[in-house]
């Protein structure tokens, strides 16, 4: 008898294995629905859910299937990092307000409403906004990205002669800011590029004064990089 009740000790001694393995995977199931839920950031969902897959595997369970939502694309963690580099670096300034960093499809954008560099109607950049771009060169060297620099406005008719358009004008600020930005700050002109918009691209209804002001500015793009490199 002593003998026949060390054999079935022995042998229960693992089946607390499959309770504990039940439980793992339920859950797994649990937290990743709730991180599905309050955070949609595919990118790391899919590098947790495959460490997990890995590790139901070496125990022998059966993963969960994760499949890649049709029409979302993974985050580029590269870009989310420049964007709080760049956060940080002009946090320092007082018209942060007019400073905007923020991210699309494209990479990173730096936007400057227009007084923040350009006087009303000109193209010639303030002597207050030279630190301002100097600390913009300092973050296009650190990056390495190409840039492209683009100048937009409102669609209000110009009370100046010297421009005979939005557009002229646009192109003009986006052309003064990428001769400073080579001349003065050393920045290769192979890695910039400049554009104007006029009024054809607005941020905001140009039916309101704040909407109109925000549609004056000039738009600094760190162009991402492919792979998120």
């Amino acid at each position: 008898m002593r003998k026949k009740r060390k054999r079935e000790e022995a042998e229960n001694t693992d089946r607390w294995v499959v309770s504990y393995a039940d439980f793992i995977t339920l859950l797994f199931a649990f937290f990743t629905t709730m991180y599905a839920i309050s955070h949609v950031d595919l990118g790391k969902l899919q590098r947790f859910s495959g460490s997990m897959k890995s590790a139901f595997k070496a125990a022998g369970q059966e993963a969960v299937d994760t499949t890649v939502i049709e029409g979302i694309k993974p985050i580029n963690y590269a870009d989310v990092g420049l964007e709080r580099d760049i956060e940080d670096v002009f946090k320092r300034f007082d018209i942060i307000e007019a400073i905007t960093v923020e991210r699309d499809q494209r990479g990173v954008i730096i936007t400057m409403r227009d007084d923040v560099l350009f006087d009303t109607g000109s193209a010639v950049l303030k002597q207050s906004a030279r630190p301002i771009l100097a600390m913009t060169a300092t973050l296009i060297r650190k990056s390495q990205r190409d840039i492209v620099i683009e100048g937009h406005t409102d669609n209000m008719p110009l009370n100046n002669s010297r421009y005979a358009s939005n557009l002229e004008l646009s192109t003009a600020r986006a052309a003064s800011t990428y001769a400073y930005l080579t001349s003065e700050e050393a920045i290769r002109p192979e890695q910039m590029s400049a554009a104007g918009y006029g009024e054809y691209r607005p941020m905001a209804s140009n039916a309101t004064p704040e909407g109109r002001a925000r549609n004056r500015r000039v738009d600094i793009l760190f162009v991402s990089k492919k792979d998120g490199i």
